[in-house]
């Protein structure tokens, strides 16, 4: 079936993927770069059931520092799984940590299996009735009864009623691909709801695919308070054994029945045609304001909706909307990035002047004629006043098509969002990022996997990525969690979360046991809100970038990262001056035999030099670090030809010199 399109007259640009004239601009060198992963082809996570062997998951924690802050998260044990697989990848993630802040309830779905028990042909959830601070971990909800009901990738989402404040009264819904072999090895769906306040009180539903709708994947998740689940998965045709790209999305829409205290689905597909040259859309969300009735879907894409500036084009987000609760939707209309009606806060802002001229051979371009493009994972919520936030990593079109430049620090983690429904929109910079992809053995992939929550008011707006800031690593499989509130307004400004007085993204697994092993997190799509802390449910899965995914994990939460309002300054135009250009944190560990680390703030970007002098003051290390733009970095120092003492080491950046003490062993 056909689904009925509401134009969205809104929108005003220019059709058909205009090609502005260019100039032929060359880079200095061949910079890193990388494009969209083929994710979660067949095949690649076997059939069979991987949980059968239980292997205790990789422990692998970091040394902590002794003079850790009362600002270091705390972290607990939550469930575990067969193996990494379920919690998605390359660009995969899922709904896969929800909230009901009314109720101070958080859950964490995924496959079971590794060491707590079950297997990974049964998905399950933790839940927390206290706001996370602990959990009951493991309660089953779906066990295939064969084969063709193995579930992989699962979403979840938790229903509570509008006005409802009883346990009694709420539901968690999920909704995962299986292996049905009804597309290929693919097309299958397992779905259900079970009772928080009774696990055994649950239902199960297995559904093949239907041609022309072919089942597969679905990234895209969202259950509202008025009784409605939308499940969004892209219409791929694998019969053949190669895809095929349809050219329309699968919306599958529940509704709640108080008969049969369940969701009943129905499905429809929506027009969403692409350039040829990109084969299907790279990633796909979906979510509703609070009335249920405003909803958007979000496309990473080429749909030729755009004006194209340069030879190389690249991804933007395709937005549908919908305010009818998802009975008619709009055609989708691209947002442009660059260009001379690019959106300022990428134009003028993702780059500075040295970037620009760090990346290319004179003449460097000027900025309207530098193309950009977004990585190919995303996330969306929607405010209090019914407007789009779209969480997506921006950064410079590659050499090939549809690429991203992946040089340290020349991408950055933005919110791109509306305040009039979708006539104009605004990007806001929320940290530039050093690291882009990470891989683990067997080709397991992630990129910087960027989500969106929204406070329980949903005036406030938290955009969490993951980045390696360890100086030392290649690639980004030892990441730290970055965060950043954003208040925003109409005129692209905002009031944004900073440190120290510094508008900065927030490393919330510094010094924590996260520390750069908070791999592929979890972030809910609702924070919570007591004691005027705004707290946001996170989980990760830590993996030891050494140790084969197929092996038992052991999942993790972080029960006390917040915000409050205090932690807000302006940013934008009304910028306000920083307190300190340098901040330089004491080296760790210390004393040490080889190697340590220092963390530093800098409130712009800036040149960064470390200096190591003995006692009589003679200079015995130096290390340039480059350029480093505004926000934290880790540095390290490789001091292993340095004997036995007490030692300065000075930092430099920003015109500012600050110097500490440390000892060799």
């Amino acid at each position: 079936m056909m689904r009925k399109t509401l134009l969205l007259s809104v929108f005003v640009l220019l059709a058909g993927g205009a090609l502005l004239a260019q100039k032929a601009y060359t880079f200095k060198q061949a910079f890193p770069e990388h494009k969209a992963i083929e994710k979660m082809m067949v095949g690649i996570e076997p059939a069979k059931d991987a949980s059968m062997t239980q292997q205790k998951p990789v422990d692998f924690t970091p040394f902590i520092p002794p003079y850790k802050g009362t600002n270091v998260v705390n972290v607990i044990d939550l469930g575990t799984s067969a193996n990494a697989f379920g919690y998605g990848y390359g660009g995969g993630q899922k709904s896969l940590v929800a909230a009901i802040p009314e109720l101070n309830v958080v859950t964490n779905f995924h496959r079971l299996g590794g060491t707590a028990g079950g297997t990974g042909n049964q998905l399950g959830y933790d839940i927390s009735f206290n706001g996370g601070l602990t959990f009951t971990n493991q309660i089953q909800v779906y066990n295939a009864a064969s084969a063709i009901e193995n579930p992989r990738y699962p979403n979840h989402g938790l229903f509570n009623p509008v006005g409802n404040t009883d346990i009694n009264n709420a539901w968690v819904q999920f909704h995962a691909p299986t292996l049905d072999g009804s597309n290929s090895n693919w097309g299958g769906y397992g779905f259900g709801v079970g009772k928080l306040s009774d696990p055994s009180v649950k239902t199960k539903h297995n559904q093949a695919s239907n041609p022309p709708i072919y089942q597969y994947i679905p990234d895209a998740y969202e259950i509202t308070r008025q009784g409605n689940a939308f499940v969004v998965d892209v219409n791929l045709n694998w019969t053949s054994g190669s895809v095929v790209y349809m050219g329309n999305l699968i919306i599958n829409k529940g509704t709640w029945d108080d008969a049969t205290d369940d969701f009943v689905f129905t499905q429809e597909l929506l027009d969403a045609p692409v350039n040829p040259a990109i084969t299907r859309p790279a990633d796909v969300k979906v979510a509703f304001a609070e009335d249920g009735m405003t909803g958007y879907i979000s496309m990473l894409a080429d749909n030729n909706s755009t004006t194209v500036i340069s030879e190389s084009p690249g991804f933007y987000p395709v937005i549908y909307k919908t305010t009818d609760g998802g009975e008619t939707w709009s055609d989708g209309v691209g947002i442009q990035l660059a260009g001379p009606n690019g959106l300022p806060g990428i134009v003028n802002q993702l780059l500075s002047d040295e970037q620009i001229a760090t990346l290319y051979n004179p003449p460097v371009p000027a900025r309207t004629e530098i193309p950009y493009t977004t990585a190919f994972d995303h996330d969306i919520v929607v405010d209090a006043n019914g407007n789009l936030h779209i969480a997506v990593v921006v950064g410079v079109v590659g050499s090939n098509d549809y690429s991203i430049v992946s040089a340290e620090y020349l991408f950055a983690a933005y919110d791109i969002y509306t305040t009039d429904g979708g006539t104009t929109w605004h990007a806001v910079k929320l940290g530039n990022i050093r690291k882009f992809r990470g891989t683990w053995p067997t080709d397991f992939t992630e990129d910087n996997r960027i989500q969106i929550s929204a406070s329980p008011d949903r005036n406030t707006i938290f955009v969490l990525w993951l980045d390696t800031d360890l100086e030392a690593a290649e690639d980004n499989t030892r990441p730290n969690i970055f965060a950043r509130g954003i208040r925003p307004n109409q005129w692209g400004t905002a009031n944004l979360t900073c440190e120290n007085g510094n508008p900065v993204a927030n490393n919330v697994t510094l010094f924590s046991p996260g520390m750069w092993q908070a791999s592929f997190h979890a972030v809910s799509a609702k924070s919570l809100f007591a004691d005027n802390k705004y707290t946001i449910p996170i989980a990760y899965q830590p993996i030891d970038p050494s140790v084969d995914p197929a092996l038992p994990v052991q999942f993790k939460y972080i029960t006390n990262f917040f915000y409050t309002d205090n932690d807000f300054c302006v940013v934008g135009n009304n910028e306000i001056a920083a307190i300190d250009a340098l901040q330089v944190s004491q080296n760790f560990p210390n004393p040490f035999s080889s190697s340590t680390n220092v963390n530093i703030t800098l409130n712009k970007g800036s040149q960064v030099k470390m200096e190591v002098f003995n006692l009589t003051g003679q200079k015995v290390l130096s290390q340039n670090f480059g350029y480093r733009p505004t926000g934290q970095h880790t540095l390290s120092l490789n001091a292993e030809q340095l004997p036995t003492g007490v030692y300065f080491y000075t930092v430099e950046a920003n015109s500012q010199k600050v110097t500490r003490k440390m000892i060799v062993r």
